[in-house]
């Protein structure tokens, strides 16, 4: 299935899309490859672009270099999150009566980040940026998905689901943090392009 159609079904109708995924075999490398790269660059350039391209107000532009290094941190924190978040859902799968499966919590972790990555591009325009609380579909994405895949009981789904969002809050929480040893400096006090 090419990515357009993969991005319309998950996210216009995921009841019917998550049994297909689930019988689908795709390794670690092509999901990476055909979907996880392509999508999680999404927020990351629209990041650079709102930031050094099309400025803050009040603020205005950061320079190019703040902007790219801000870019490749959260393009690679997204790559590794996603891993994480899938070792995180295999791992926790048996506590809720389902099944580990490497290969199907990683399918898990990256369709139910499509719509956050989606809704990144209203970084573009840094005063759309809180648009991307649409994103926040991705969570209702992750609960239809969890039971299909992981064969967690329809009874202990939402608790799973609660249980892998917390998860993955501490983990962008710590991506977060390993950011900011990278790039020390807040958005206030970056360097500027005038």
């Amino acid at each position: 299935m090419n990515i357009v159609d993969r991005i319309k079904n998950i996210l216009l109708k995921p009841k019917e899309e998550w049994p297909v995924i689930a019988g689908e075999t795709t390794s670690t490398a092509e999901l990476y490859t055909n979907y996880i790269i392509p999508l999680a660059a999404i927020p990351a350039v629209a990041s650079f672009v709102g930031l050094s391209l099309v400025g803050l107000p009040f603020i205005g532009r950061l320079s190019m270099m703040t902007g790219l290094s801000i870019m490749v941190t959260q393009f690679v924190l997204a790559l590794a999150g996603v891993f994480v978040l899938a070792l995180v859902i295999d791992f926790l799968a048996p506590n809720f009566g389902g099944e580990k499966n490497q290969a199907q919590a990683l399918k898990v972790a990256a369709y139910s980040m499509t719509a956050a990555w989606l809704a990144g591009i209203f970084h573009i325009l840094p005063m759309l940026g809180i648009l991307s609380l649409l994103g926040l579909y991705s969570f209702y994405l992750l609960y239809l998905g969890l039971p299909v895949l992981m064969k967690v009981p329809a009874d202990k789904a939402a608790l799973y689901t609660v249980v892998v969002i917390v998860a993955g809050i501490i983990i962008w929480a710590v991506a977060g943090a390993v950011s900011a040893v990278f790039m020390p400096t807040t958005t206030m006090t970056m360097p500027l392009m005038r």
